[in-house]
């Protein structure tokens, strides 16, 4: 029988303090009943001996100390999950908020699922195309893997990863592609944007949409991405699916946390936030990937806004740690009017190597991208050096790579948010802009691609 608990000592922001309570365990669910009848969501935090610290999901307004109750449910926060999740829109804790019918589940399963045991890992091998070639191109995002977007704030990150949710395919296997989205202390703007974008586009019809909105209570933040992972597990390895989660923005999710790290009083580490930032990080990023034994997958692109775009900010500091690279989006190049702003040098992709080449990509795609790394670089170098000392001062050849940096972030790079590039293009476009260079400086290009593909670009 289930008991009440007429013995809150105390409420504190988000946590409320219950004492003399019985049985409870650590994330157990329970409901306060108010005096009027309402019903309010919350979750134990803590036990210490008979008293439970449990975490309220809405509003502590009009808790009375001495008339409400508080029932434990004696289970966890549990997503309810089926097929019929596909092309349907969630709130933070798993609601519908579409208009349309509840789910009817197959199963119910616990949120806090378990991160892979590293054992039971299969290596990302399988190139996963956006259609954006600053992605594909140069730091290609492999099925299985955790690449994460810097932004800043004010930089275009939504419509990058509207983009990417309505592009982004495993070629060969298109049938079986699900996108997983989950928002996280977004303007009603922001979600209004996604949703138009997903239903006109018709990405909706293969993509699970989970949104917590900037005016809902911090609590639902935290459960936000562990529900549209739970999703994710359940469409990768029980429906054979490859699974693309995109979480935005990671830096409200983490503001969320300090914020009830701070109710709890907590010893705070690094610029305020909890010192479990990186464990608590660790255990939604290290949910995505591949197992040995299973068909479908995870693969995961986090986005966060850097505070004052400083990359040594605990949140993409703690996230780079933990993924494998990064894509960064530059000021400088928002200014230009590239769109999308991407900062190929800083950024990287750990695994690319592994999901390129022929049978994948292309045979020329390693040499390539080689290529235009250091093309770009030294094009960057010229000019720095030309505002310093003057045109007169470069080489012809500099100044063909200055020339060649222009094109490359023109052409290249910029492609706007619609334009949906197959690496075939992409990799002719950089053919094409390294038509630019003299030949005797391609060399990093092995000869017989030369010959083969530079008259393409010519």
């Amino acid at each position: 029988m289930q008991r009440e608990y007429k013995t809150i000592q105390e409420v504190a922001g988000p946590l409320m303090l219950v004492k003399s309570v019985e049985n409870v365990k650590f994330g157990e669910l329970g409901e306060i009943e108010l005096v009027n009848g309402d019903i309010r969501r919350c979750r134990v935090l803590e036990i210490d001996e008979d008293r439970a610290l449990v975490q309220l999901f809405e509003s502590a307004a009009g808790i009375n100390l001495t008339n409400s109750k508080v029932r434990f449910l004696g289970r966890g926060l549990e997503l309810p999950v089926s097929m019929d999740m596909l092309g349907r829109i969630f709130s933070g804790m798993g609601e519908p908020i579409d208009n349309g019918p509840n789910v009817i589940p197959d199963k119910r399963l616990d949120i806090n699922g378990i991160p892979i045991n590293p054992a039971a890992r299969d290596y990302p091998s399988e190139f996963i195309q956006t259609g954006i070639s600053a992605i594909d191109g140069l730091n290609t995002l492999v099925r299985g893997q955790k690449l994460p977007i810097f932004s800043g704030s004010g930089l275009p990150h939504a419509q990058l990863a509207a983009q990417i949710a309505r592009q982004s395919k495993v070629l060969g296997s298109e049938s079986n592609f699900a996108v997983v989205f989950g928002a996280m202390g977004i303007t009603f703007e922001e979600a209004n944007y996604f949703t138009t974008d997903f239903t006109k586009t018709g990405a909706i019809n293969r993509a699970v949409m989970f949104i917590n909105l900037a005016n809902d209570p911090a609590i639902e933040r935290i459960s936000t991405p562990r529900m549209a992972l739970t999703a994710a597990e359940y469409l990768a390895f029980e429906k054979d699916m490859h699974v693309l989660v995109i979480l935005t923005d990671m830096t409200n999710y983490a503001e969320a946390l300090r914020e009830v790290s701070a109710a709890r009083k907590e010893v705070p580490g690094r610029r305020g936030y909890p010192g479990y930032l990186y464990t608590d990080l660790a255990s939604i990023y290290e949910r995505a990937g591949r197992k040995l034994d299973k068909k479908g997958s995870i693969t995961l692109i986090p986005m966060l806004s850097m505070p004052e775009d400083d990359i040594t900010h605990p949140i993409p500091d703690l996230t780079g740690y933990i993924t494998e690279g990064q894509i960064i989006l530059s000021r400088e190049l928002y200014r230009k009017g590239v769109e999308p702003p991407i900062d190929v040098l800083p950024s990287l992709s750990r695994l690319k190597d592994k999901g390129i080449g022929k049978g994948k990509t292309r045979e020329d795609h390693s040499d390539t991208m080689n290529q235009l790394f250091a093309a770009y670089a030294r094009g960057k170098e010229a000019k720095e050096l030309a505002i310093i000392l003057g045109e007169a001062a470069l080489t012809d050849t500099d100044k063909l790579y200055a020339a060649f940096t222009d094109n490359f972030e023109r052409e290249y790079i910029s492609q706007g948010f619609n334009e949906e590039r197959p690496i075939e293009k992409t990799l002719d476009i950089g053919w094409k802009m390294l038509s630019i260079l003299p030949r005797a400086e391609l060399k990093r290009i092995r000869d017989e691609f030369i010959d083969k593909y530079l008259v393409q670009g010519e």
